[in-house]
């Protein structure tokens, strides 16, 4: 009973008391007042910050594109770490304004393909943003990462130049300064986009690489088919590769051209650069890695992790290849 009348104080009290003025392009929204307002703003609070489950198909592209390529090893090392440990991170999607049964990806293309090949629901954050804020978190998000190359951003950045961002807003969403803001924007307006697609990520090449190269290309005049046939000839597996190879033969054809020389298209490709992998124990600390360049194979144990595996493997080496030769010859392989 004394909670009613309660009540009934309050509600009496609401009616008698005039409404206080409101400010001017100060006041509250209706949520923030009171102790309901409070308990609704958390609410609101909550849900933005909450993960739900999403159907992978129900997500679209969205924003700009931060990827160069298409990597089907890593695509099939992010499907079978997510098929073993799940999906421990999720991304982030916005509503899509034009069909309220979709969203659009704001970041985590790549999880939302693996799982899709999974055939897994996602784990997403939704949030209400615009193609701003969208671009904005996309960009800072790939920024806390680190795990885009230098022509990856340049890439981004150059989206959001013919998006009509500002350099501001450029260097807000990829958390930089407007300097390498410049730089970035120098190389993606010298290299044609199409020889950056066919180049890819080419993640261990820096600035100056990229300078140098966006230069030498400007000042000779290279038609972009030129150079797609030039990478066609060398045919290099790897993005790094792609880029060694294109760039040797801009720095010779430079040379010729200095010197009065007829410019070859190609001569024989460059070595490739050595390939490393790391090895990993069962617990996930590191055993070593392994190095291969051209037909030349080295493993480096680190003796301590790999607590006498290195010397049974120095004992054992040659047994292996024997058993190995067997089972080779055994399966009818030459």
């Amino acid at each position: 009973m004394a909670r009613k009348n309660l009540l009934q104080g309050l509600m009496d009290q609401a009616k008698t008391e005039p409404p206080a003025p409101e400010e001017p392009q100060q006041r509250a929204p209706r949520y923030a007042k009171g102790a309901i307002g409070a308990v609704s703003q958390s609410i609101a609070d909550l849900k933005s910050r909450s993960v739900v489950e999403l159907d992978p198909n129900t997500i679209i592209e969205g924003g700009l594109s931060d990827r160069v390529e298409h990597d089907e090893a890593e695509h099939a090392t992010l499907m079978e770490s997510i098929r073993t440990y799940g999906q421990q991170v999720p991304v982030l999607v916005r509503p899509d304004p034009q069909d309220s049964e979709r969203y659009r990806i704001v970041y985590g293309r790549r999880r939302v393909l693996a799982l899709r090949d999974l055939g897994l629901p996602v784990k997403a954050m939704i949030r209400d943003l615009d193609d701003r804020e969208a671009i904005l978190a996309q960009g800072q998000e790939n920024s806390a990462r680190r795990d885009l190359s230098f022509i990856e951003k340049a890439n981004f950045a150059r989206q959001m130049v013919e998006a009509g961002y500002d350099r501001k807003i450029i260097a807000d969403a990829l958390t930089t300064d407007k300097t390498l803001i410049s730089r970035l924007l120098q190389v993606a307006e010298s290299v044609p986009v199409e020889i950056i697609e066919h180049i890819g990520a080419a993640p261990s090449v820096g600035r100056d690489r990229w300078l140098s190269f966006a230069t030498r290309w400007t000042e000779q005049e290279i038609q972009p088919d030129q150079g797609i046939e030039m990478l066609d000839v060398y045919a290099c597996d790897k993005s790094d590769d792609r880029f060694d190879a294109l760039f040797a033969w801009l720095e010779k054809r430079e040379k010729q051209l200095k010197g009065g020389k007829p410019v070859p298209l190609a001569d024989s490709p460059p070595a490739p650069a050595a390939e490393k992998r790391a090895l990993t124990r069962p617990d996930g600390k590191r055993l070593g890695q392994i190095t291969r360049k051209g037909d030349k194979l080295r493993i480096d144990l680190t003796g301590k992790s790999a607590q006498g595996f290195d010397t049974w493997l120095e004992d054992n080496i040659e047994r292996l290849h024997r058993d190995w030769l067997a089972n080779r010859d055994e399966d009818g392989r030459s």
